[in-house]
């Protein structure tokens, strides 16, 4: 082990201020966040500015990412970009019977460094990690296919102000408990009182499994990874085999943080599987994986749940996040509102709206009556409008993420008729990147042979425009589609006080975070940090919310030791 080189006192002089403001901001649920938003806030203080972190970024090209860490056995690696070329980089590959018993040696120390410390640890490796924000977007958007300044945004600072917002949440669960000793002393009338000597630690459950996912693997990754190690607990991080650089990068960081704190950097390791191993189920039942947090697709997730029965499992599933439409008095603003909606990302997130659900008798709206084949094809003309212009297109859709999404995309015109065809956009800059417009579809949702198609998620940048008879039958299927199937969002346009009261009911009792009248530049696929949770953990869609108390309280327990006083 490393000699420490970082303090107690000069991380609490660093990021006590920091982790203090997460604290309260959870509680008012204001907005706040101390990673800059803007790439041009990079580049003073020892932070790399945009060239640096190209340079960065290319530099881990074509080579190989040394870890030092137990058990490395071979090297293995396949990572081809979304647009285009193959990043070439190897990764070690681990011996699992030599890597885990290496991470548990140093959970006593870990655990015995108390709340604060573990928090203001996890601190410095995200202040570490938001000085690398040009590289890491680079690493994101080249594994996920986001556009660079998304990949910038959601794969750095906001993917950071998840990961904080997980630590904020941890240290607030585990210093409910007061720590230190603390006097018992109970009366006995004449006798004298009975008095004991308590002490409470809190106590990780074991190692923790971060299984990534491949479209958001820092903004998924961050909140579990973190919460977990800052309750005590070790983490090894499984990324998706199509996304190991960015989860590569934060293990080294977080490596290197631990060891200069005089912590055992094995605490976090790094799981990179060989073409085809599939060890993220051989991991999963392992006796010492005590945690999982999982995001993809149902039935990985579902399985999971079922048979990793010694771990504590928390999964993002699929959804289907509907929206209902039933009037307006911003008709443009709420076209345009969707539009951004159904393209960010090509649709490839799982806020995404897919349903649409419109009263075939028309809404009313500021710009007087309109029909369902006006509100589908006026949408239509919103998208078309939106991503006309071939480098607007691209710095919105970026690339999709694999042939998967792609084949889906192209089956979904065949499921009814299309308002709005897909079409390809060239990147110029990146000639091999696919990269498609959304596709809408109409479809009759009192036909049930229709019902197939909207009824399953269909994730990419496809959406279903479904005709109803009335908005009670839109909230009706709202209801039935967030109880079967799960939703992370909803969203809905009214101007009606009772309609809004009846969808915010439905709401309620599915548990389904809503999003009423959004005209203006906040998306219903989109959610802040330390303000709004991502995911309920009440229905089907998610077991878990990004974040609350209920995410981090179960990666450990607290441990009582009682002393004759």
């Amino acid at each position: 082990m490393a000699t420490a080189q970082l303090t107690t006192d000069r991380l609490a002089e660093k990021h006590r201020s920091t982790l203090d403001q997460a604290l309260a901001t959870i509680s008012t649920r204001a907005y706040w966040s101390p990673y800059p938003e803007h790439p041009k806030a990079y580049g003073e203080n020892g932070s790399l500015d945009a060239a640096a972190g190209l340079a960065a970024h290319q530099e881990l090209l074509g080579k190989r990412f040394e870890l030092d860490q137990p058990g490395t056995d071979g090297w293995t690696g396949a990572e081809t970009s979304p647009y285009g070329p193959a990043l070439g980089i190897e990764y070690p590959h681990a011996d699992i019977d030599v890597l885990l018993p290496a991470m548990r040696a140093g959970m006593g120390a870990w655990r015995d460094a108390g709340a604060e410390t573990r928090a203001l640890v996890c601190l410095e490796i995200l202040a570490r990690i938001s000085a690398r924000t040009h590289e890491f977007a680079h690493a994101v958007m080249h594994t996920s296919g986001q556009a660079f300044m998304m990949a910038f945004q959601a794969g750095g600072p906001h993917a950071q102000d998840r990961g904080l917002e997980a630590v904020a949440y941890a240290f607030e669960e585990q210093t409910r408990t007061p720590a230190g000793r603390a006097a018992w002393s109970k009366p006995q009338g004449k006798r004298d009182p009975l008095e004991l000597s308590k002490e409470f630690t809190p106590v990780g459950r074991g190692i923790a499994l971060v299984i990534g996912c491949n479209t958001f693997p820092t903004w998924n990754g961050y909140p579990g990874l973190f919460a977990s190690l800052a309750t005590g607990n070790p983490v090894l991080v499984k990324p998706h085999p199509r996304a190991v650089l960015p989860l590569a990068l934060t293990v080294k960081v977080a490596r290197e943080v631990l060891a200069e704190a005089g912590f055992d950097p094995n605490l976090v390791a790094l799981a990179v599987e060989a073409p085809g191993e599939g060890i993220a189920k051989t991991l999963a039942v392992r006796p010492e994986i005590r945690i999982i947090d999982y995001t993809g697709s149902t039935a990985f997730g579902d399985w999971l749940e079922t048979n990793a029965r010694q771990a504590q499992v928390y999964t993002e599933k699929a959804g289907v996040n509907t929206v209902v439409v039933d009037s307006t008095d911003d008709y443009k603003g709420m076209l345009s509102n969707l539009a951004f909606s159904l393209s960010l990302y090509s649709g490839q997130m799982c806020t995404t709206p897919q349903n649409l659900l419109i009263p075939r008798d028309g809404i009313t709206t500021d710009q007087g009556p309109k029909s369902y084949d006006e509100v589908v094809a006026d949408l239509a003309g919103a998208v078309g409008g939106l991503l006309g212009d071939d480098a607007r297109a691209n710095a919105l859709l970026g690339a999709l993420v694999n042939p998967d999404v792609k084949a889906r995309l192209e089956a979904a015109a065949g499921l009814g008729e299309v308002a709005l065809p897909s079409r390809e956009v060239a990147n110029p800059e990146f000639p091999d990147a696919v990269v498609r417009t959304p596709v809408i579809v109409k479809l009759d949702g009192s036909k049930p042979d229709a019902e197939a198609a909207y009824f399953s998620e269909c994730f990419g940048p496809v959406s279903f425009a479904v005709s109803v008879d009335s908005t009670a039958d839109a909230l009706e299927l709202l209801r039935r589609t967030v109880r079967e199937k799960g939703a992370m969002t909803v969203g809905a346009y009214t101007t009606s006080a009772d309609t809004e009261r009846a969808v915010e009911e439905v709401c309620l009792e599915e548990s389904a975070q809503l999003s009423l009248n959004l005209t203006g530049g906040v998306y219903v696929n989109q959610t802040a940090a330390f303000s709004d949770f991502h995911g309920s953990g009440g229905n089907p869609a998610a077991n878990a919310a990004l974040c609350d108390g209920a995410f981090v309280s179960n990666r450990f327990r607290v441990v009582e030791v009682r002393r004759q006083a």
